[in-house]
């Protein structure tokens, strides 16, 4: 059998998780979907398009759908859910979890790879994250949740964009990019999204994501945060940058707002020798994982002629192979790493170290 992909659905209080929800689940997609939701969430899905509320926490809706909240803990549910779903008592597809708005996605989307038992009944799809453009700014400022949320995602909607000038949602735009440059963002208002925005991203399979976003490897848009190292690498960060819009008060003031969630970008010409890369990244994600959020690669390796992948969330990291490198295709090791005041020259140094020595 098919694993069951998950979506994590996240988002600061008020940000239109549950407007958003409510669109997925009474459009007609056809498609069957399991929602989970915690039961301290800000608001629940509406009674008017369920069915029936059963004497468990699980409640079928009007187009096959299932709401379920979560009761002990999300790995209890996750193997309830299937358990039910192999005995033929409940039909679904794929599952959303609706986190609570002051929820860490991180320790929810470990579950997906810590849990053995999860990990062979489920696929981490991705985190869509929902910002409220009205009160991001303080948000952001005030909670380091808000700013984790944004450092996790896999796609990000800017809800409330209507309720504040083009100038703020380009601002806070520029923040975002800050906190997390690979992230596709756009303003969804009242949950008027795609289907296919939030479902089937890929966003924990590397490969695929490189078939579906081709830009992955190149530069990105959001120029002026690179600064050369030499002529085999350079770095991007989101740092040092003079954009007047990373905190704005009430009055329209700008003023400076340095994120402790920030977003760095490793590239180099130069191949990795895989022993010192191997043994480097060990070691970092040892002492600083709780801080990496999320990071990701596609990999120039010495010895194979492939693109080696890799990826992880706090301390769990993996890598696999990927497709040969292309007829022509410049070599190029794209490394993108998201967290929590990350000990970025020491990240630097280590990786120059682990690349091969040239003649």
């Amino acid at each position: 059998m098919s694993l069951i992909p998950a979506t994590i659905l996240t988002g600061f209080l008020g940000s239109g998780k549950t407007t958003l929800l409510k669109r997925v689940l009474s459009e007609a997609h056809g498609q069957k979907i399991a929602v989970i939701e915690n039961e301290f969430g800000e608001e629940n899905i509406d009674n008017e398009i369920l069915v029936s509320d059963t004497t468990e926490n699980i409640i079928q809706m009007s187009n096959g759908c299932v709401c379920c909240t979560i009761r002990d803990d999300l790995r209890t549910t996750l193997q309830d859910l299937a358990e039910k779903r192999r005995k033929g008592e409940l039909d679904f597809e794929r599952i959303i979890i609706e986190t609570t708005g002051l929820a860490d996605p991180g320790p929810v989307a470990q579950t997906f790879f810590m849990d053995d038992e999860i990990a062979e009944q489920y696929l981490l799809d991705a985190v869509v994250t929902l910002v409220d453009a009205k009160h991001a700014a303080q948000q952001f400022n005030d909670r380091q949740e808000a700013r984790r949320q944004v450092g996790f995602a896999d796609q990000i909607f800017i809800s409330k964009a209507d309720l504040v000038s083009p100038e703020e949602v380009d601002a806070l735009v520029h923040r975002l990019k800050h906190m997390n440059p690979r992230a596709p963002m756009r303003t969804a208002n009242f949950g008027d999204v795609k289907l296919s925005e939030v479902l089937d991203l890929r966003g924990f399979n590397l490969n695929a994501k490189l078939d579906i976003d081709p830009n992955f490897l190149k530069d990105d848009d959001h120029s002026g945060h690179k600064h050369g190292h030499d002529d085999a690498h350079d770095h991007e960060h989101g740092e040092h940058c003079s954009h007047p819009s990373h905190g704005q008060d009430s009055h329209g003031h700008h003023h400076h707002h340095d994120d402790d969630v920030k977003s760095f970008v490793y590239r180099s010409k130069r191949a990795f020798d895989p022993a010192k890369l191997e043994d480097f990244l060990g070691s970092v994600v040892n002492i600083y994982g709780p801080r990496m959020l999320r990071y990701k690669g596609v990999l120039n390796m010495k010895g194979t002629s492939r693109k080696v992948i890799f990826q992880g969330v706090h301390q769990l990291m993996g890598s696999d192979l990927g497709p040969e490198w292309a007829m022509g295709e410049q070599r190029e090791s794209k490394m993108v790493f998201i967290g929590i005041d990350l000990p970025k020259d020491i990240l630097i140094q280590g990786l120059d170290q682990s690349l091969i020595k040239t003649s």
